[in-house]
């Protein structure tokens, strides 16, 4: 359990803090999981990694039921904070995918992932668009 402590913190601590000028959907594209930040009371902060797929320069993630509820749950919600690549987003904005989009995204999924074949079929209430806070 230290093992893991340490991981954990040396993760943090090499994931540099990025800024929305550095986020860059298309240099993604390749990447397997994205790692996502909420705070949900009683529990507070949780990081936990989802599929990703990018389509027309854009990040996109489909939820899982207990994903979607710790996003929604969330003090911050909709923002989250993001890390992917080696970087750190503290303050990304969750768009919820038109029904149309979120096909796609489905459809994207079952292309990227191969394991997809079976996760298709479990509910993925949310399907989001990340967008880095301009203020950031």
């Amino acid at each position: 359990m230290h093992n893991l402590r340490g991981l954990a913190l040396a993760t943090i601590l090499l994931a540099p803090l990025a800024h929305a000028a550095d986020w860059t959907p298309a240099a993604w594209k390749e990447e397997e999981t994205v790692d996502l930040q909420t705070t949900v009371p009683d529990e507070g902060e949780y990081w936990f990694p989802v599929w990703l797929v990018v389509i027309d320069d854009q990040l996109y993630v489909r939820l899982g039921t207990k994903a979607a509820g710790r996003v929604e749950k969330s003090k911050s919600a909709p923002y989250m904070g993001v890390r992917i690549a080696g970087q750190q987003f503290d303050r990304v904005k969750g768009v919820p995918a038109s029904a149309e989009m979120a096909t796609k995204v489905a459809d994207a999924m079952h292309g990227k992932y191969w394991s997809d074949v079976f996760i298709q079929y479990f509910d993925h209430p949310v399907t989001l668009q990340l967008n880095p806070d301009d203020g950031e």
